[in-house]
């Protein structure tokens, strides 16, 4: 009617010939263009008017992947009642169509119609590739059916099936847990925690399974697993306090932490003449932000006989004997060192310490006591750590804390990088693409962190960095068979970011709400999908059923890089939201408002019963949607209910990490393939110029 009423007043208002003239050149647009209009404007932020265009071309021609996607957007718009009317629809026109029956019954099941979502599971054809999947929907809807007994049958089968194994273990601890079989619960809450490190969650519900079980240590050890990631969480900070009397052991022996009582034999790495080198500060055991952590004292241990230097003025304050342990000393405000002997020394603002080489092609080493790893993971501990170079402690009065810095040849700090970053079994051609990246950046980010005293630091922050634990043959051989080699845009180093894994493709740095970057684009590593032609409905089956892609690479990784699974129970989301000061009362809605083409939630709507709150840029909404942090912003998210009251979402995610850049994983996956370094950079950085020394470097395999 609207159309009929335009082109009415089109022809009144202008020249009848003009206006024939005009309809008649102006050619109709096809199911195709408009199914790709309506794709474009879904990911260009406006689902709303997606969801509209999707909603007419099914009416307008019955368009089969309308009807999919208009169903999907729906359900994410937090409406599943217009998600079952479309699906039903879609049903009836297309009653054979697996995607369509199974897109019914998940709306079905988002509406809490878990009777009627069943009986369209039925229908489904049996497929080995979907099996896991299929039987994960069907407990659902036979848990919010009270049918425990066909829900853990199905939750096994979705487990031996290995799509989905991380949740199907977690639901059905879930009805262990409501059985007080306690057992079996932490035996299937464990399996989801060893298949999924990062699902706190599982570890929080194993923990209280071995609670109950009275295996108080192993307990206590999964709560600051968690309290390393979490530590705001009321109920685990509560748990650890009604476990600490309980131990039976010291808490220092259950927790871990690595103590170093010998040093490390390492070769010094000589750059060669044609390449230009520098020093590079790394402050040491820093908090997740970059930032120093409070720290009273700083204990070392230099491997050769070594001076202490004033940082000001260079004056030798003392010299010291290989092997000997000192400790620098924070108190009352003042800062002093301590010798073995009990000799105190006072210093004002800084002190370097440089030890000597004895023997030539020894290098020397220096250990540091009690240095904060994985700050704000679930494996953070506190280690001992050793380091090439020098090593400076910094009083910074402001702050009332000591900082230690170590001071190291930038080639010899990415050594300690490359294995903290990625795993040394990786091809050697994807260690030689991180050398080049973790080599780019320290030079693009030098005095990134000045303000406190060092260029960068040893957190994700900047790039995780180890010392000489961290080392390895094959990654110190990445490090010396790329000396010098960087990456430039307009004679300068790039921001040379990259994430763990992509899930399948980059996101853009505007996307990720990043400063828009022009090298920094979505780049595709799937292998059979056509990404430039994504349809919402598409991206979810992306998610939830994965394509091949040379980030799905599960030699040496956990495919729960790839694709993960998290549940996050109602509760918890809204004590998370509530630290960020804002009370919204019960959560009844995640709602998505911008995807960009990659598909990463770059906005997200909080709802709850007394407000609501936005979650912008993905680190942001990484962070506010569960305990500790999910992998990635690349994911989808489903509701469930019980009885009508929403309990727990549901996430399907990919990837590990912002995903703007280098693809660690996919890096790994195109090198295995046959790809050589440079290819894989040009692949992912394709607007970048490679910069290399004059002289050719040994191959290393």
């Amino acid at each position: 009617m609207k159309r009929l009423l335009s082109a009415f007043l089109c022809c009144l208002v202008l020249a009848a010939p003009v206006c024939r003239a005009h309809a008649k050149d102006a050619p109709a647009k096809t199911e195709q263009q408009r199914l790709e209009e309506a794709g474009e404007l879904y990911f260009s932020y406006k689902p709303e008017e997606a969801l509209e265009a999707y909603i007419e071309l099914s009416k307008d021609t019955k368009n089969r992947q309308a009807f999919l996607n208009a169903a999907f957007i729906a359900m994410e718009r937090n409406n599943p009642k217009q998600a079952v009317d479309i699906a039903a629809a879609a049903y009836r026109i297309y009653p054979q169509d697996r995607e369509i029956i199974e897109m019914t019954a998940e709306a079905y099941l988002a509406d809490g119609q878990y009777r009627s979502a069943e009986k369209f599971l039925s229908l489904l054809p049996e497929d080995p590739d979907r099996a896991g999947f299929f039987h994960i929907n069907l407990a659902r809807a036979q848990m919010g059916l009270k049918e425990k007994k066909l829900a853990k049958y199905n939750l096994k089968m979705a487990a031996r099936a290995g799509t989905h194994p991380a949740l199907a273990n977690y639901l059905l601890g879930l009805l262990y847990e409501e059985e007080k079989d306690y057992k079996n619960a932490a035996d299937v809450f464990q399996k989801a925690t060893v298949y999924d490190h990062q699902f706190i969650e599982a570890k929080k519900h194993y923990a209280h399974a071995l609670e109950k079980l009275g295996n108080y240590n192993e307990a206590y050890r999964q709560y600051r697993m968690i309290y390393s990631s979490d530590k705001s969480s009321k109920e685990v900070n509560q748990a650890l306090e009604r476990l600490r009397p309980r131990l039976s052991r010291p808490e220092k022996e259950i927790t871990g932490g690595k103590e170093i009582i010998k040093h490390t034999f390492v070769k010094p790495l000589v750059p060669p003449a044609d390449v230009k080198t520098r020093e590079i500060k790394v402050g040491i055991g820093m908090r997740q932000n970059g930032r120093p952590s409070a720290r009273s004292t700083v204990h070392f241990i230099p491997s050769h006989a070594f001076k202490i230097t004033d940082g000001q003025s260079g004056a030798v304050l003392v010299r010291g004997k290989a092997k000997e342990s000192w400790v620098a000393v924070l108190q009352n405000g003042r800062a002093h060192l301590l010798s073995p002997a009990g000799k105190k020394i006072a210093f004002t603002k800084s002190v370097i310490v440089t030890p000597s080489s004895q023997t030539e092609g020894e290098g020397h080493t220096i250990i540091v006591k009690n240095v904060m790893s994985g700050a704000g993971m679930t494996w953070a501990s506190v280690d001992d750590k050793e380091y090439r170079g020098k090593l400076q402690i910094t009083h910074d009065a402001k702050r009332n804390t000591l900082i230690p810095v170590n001071i190291v040849n930038i080639e010899e700090y990415l050594q300690g990088v490359i294995a903290s970053e990625m795993p040394t079994k990786f091809p050697m051609n994807a260690l030689r693409a991180q050398a080049v990246l973790a080599r780019t950046y320290a030079l693009k980010h030098l005095g990134k962190h000045k303000a406190y005293g060092y260029d960068v630091c040893d957190t994700q922050n900047c790039q995780v960095y180890g010392g000489v634990n961290s080392e390895s043959e094959r990654g110190n051989a990445a490090v010396e068979s790329t000396m010098g080699e960087t990456l430039e845009y307009k004679n300068k180093p790039i921001e040379s970011v990259f994430s763990a894994n992509c899930g399948g493709v980059t996101q853009s740095a505007k996307e990720a709400g990043w400063t828009e970057t022009p090298y920094l684009n979505p780049v595709s590593d799937y292998k059979d999908f056509d990404f430039n032609g994504l349809q919402p409905y598409h991206f979810k089956e992306l998610l939830q059923y994965p394509h091949d892609a040379y980030s799905r690479y599960d030699k040496h990784v956990s495919l729960a890089a790839y694709r993960w699974t998290r549940v996050v129970d109602e509760e918890d989301l809204r004590q998370v939201i509530k630290r960020q000061k804002k009370d919204i009362g019960k959560i009844t809605a995640l709602i998505p408002l911008r995807r960009g083409r990659s598909g990463y939630v770059s906005r997200l709507l909080v709802k709850g019963t007394k407000g609501s709150v936005t979650l912008n840029k993905e680190n942001v909404i990484r962070n506010n949607l569960s305990l500790g942090m999910l992998r990635s912003s690349y994911f989808i998210v489903e509701p469930n209910y019980e009885n009508r009251e929403l309990k727990y979402f549901v996430f399907y995610g990919g990837g590990w990490g912002h995903g703007v850049g280098f693809c660690q994983t996919g890096a790994a996956g195109r090198a295995d393939a046959g790809q050589d370094y440079k290819t894989i950079l040009n692949h992912y950085f394709p607007l970048a110029d490679f910069k290399s020394p004059a002289a050719p470097k040994a191959a290393v395999k």
